[in-house]
């Protein structure tokens, strides 16, 4: 079994990345997507997305890192892969399943599953521009506003040469709202020879049951569930393997939530750490009730000091 960190664009950044893998379960994690337009991205570029190309691949606790493309062009798509290789990236996984409308209106993202040919020409372009021992990977959802094409999507991946097949069980049209149809993932797996993770709407142990019930997926990627419960990775790897399952705490979580604000404070300008501190402490209020208190007091405060203050650890302000 295999259990993965999802790229959310704007959310999963190399700071919470860091912070969420050290909790344990996590077997990889994918970069936010790297979109690719016209041209050849700079080492610099690619760095700065995927800093742990600095550091192996990897993040601090070891767990390894793949570099997420976004585009249409097969052959930048596919330059830009060799670049990431060279880069260090041991895995190229190329984004199918964005939602997001700024993404699909300049052609990237879900969009592109109405185009199953173009699919299977990224995949092949990029899986003959990398080295024969780096595996190429692909993210879709089950269609753009209708999962009819969804076997034929996933089929066109998987002759292009994908590795395997992350399946967010929904269509762009869905969104993230609920359910997520786990069982379109095993018609998915009828039709292709690699293996498919199952991907959406897992929050708890008692989701993942269920999900692997219907679904009957080995593999499953956690997106929102895992940010929103940071040991979720930990709990059904523990249940996977017949032990007690243990919920992290709140007193457990704080350091977890100091570590972030500091590295949040040295990476990130005095006017981003506040926001992104916040957008994280809001999907944690779904867990936990300390969260919906610490959350308010911070709502309306953009002071580094004072969040500081507020969170329990000393202000770690800027030189």
């Amino acid at each position: 079994m295999q259990i993965a960190l999802a790229p959310m664009e704007g959310l999963v950044d190399n700071i919470l990345r860091d912070v969420l893998t050290r909790v344990g379960g996590i077997d990889w994690c994918v970069t936010e997507f790297i979109r690719v337009n016209d041209r050849l991205l700079t080492p610099a570029y690619f760095h700065k997305l995927a800093p742990e190309l600095l550091q192996g691949a990897q993040t601090a606790a070891g767990v390894p890192l793949r570099v997420q493309l976004l585009g249409s062009d097969p052959v930048c798509l596919a330059e830009n892969a060799a670049l990431a290789c060279e880069l260090g990236s041991q895995v190229i996984d190329l984004n199918f399943g964005c939602p997001a409308k700024t993404v699909n209106k300049s052609r990237g993202g879900a969009v592109l599953l109405k185009e199953p040919e173009l699919l299977n020409r990224i995949v092949e372009h990029v899986r003959r521009a990398v080295p024969a021992h780096i595996p190429v990977t692909a993210k879709m959802r089950l269609g753009f506003d209708s999962p009819d094409g969804a076997l034929v999507c996933a089929t066109a991946l998987a002759e292009g040469g994908a590795a395997h097949i992350v399946v967010h069980a929904r269509t762009k049209t869905d969104g993230y709202k609920p359910p997520a149809h786990w069982e379109w993932i095993p018609r998915v797996q009828d039709v292709v020879s690699v293996p498919v993770f199952a991907n959406g709407d897992i929050w708890s142990v008692e989701d993942w049951k269920r999900c692997r019930e219907i679904s009957g997926a080995e593999h499953i990627m956690l997106g929102r569930g895992l940010v929103a419960r940071p040991d979720l990775a930990r709990q059904i790897a523990a249940a996977r393997a017949g032990e007690d399952v243990v919920e992290m705490s709140w007193t457990q979580m704080q350091p977890m939530l100091h570590d972030f604000w500091r590295q949040s404070v040295a990476q990130l300008t005095e006017k981003q750490a506040p926001g992104r501190l916040k957008q994280w402490l809001a999907m944690l209020t779904r867990n936990y009730p300390q969260a919906v208190e610490l959350f308010h007091a911070l709502r309306r405060e953009t002071a580094l000091d004072k969040v500081a203050e507020l969170i329990g650890v000393q202000p770690a302000l800027k030189d």
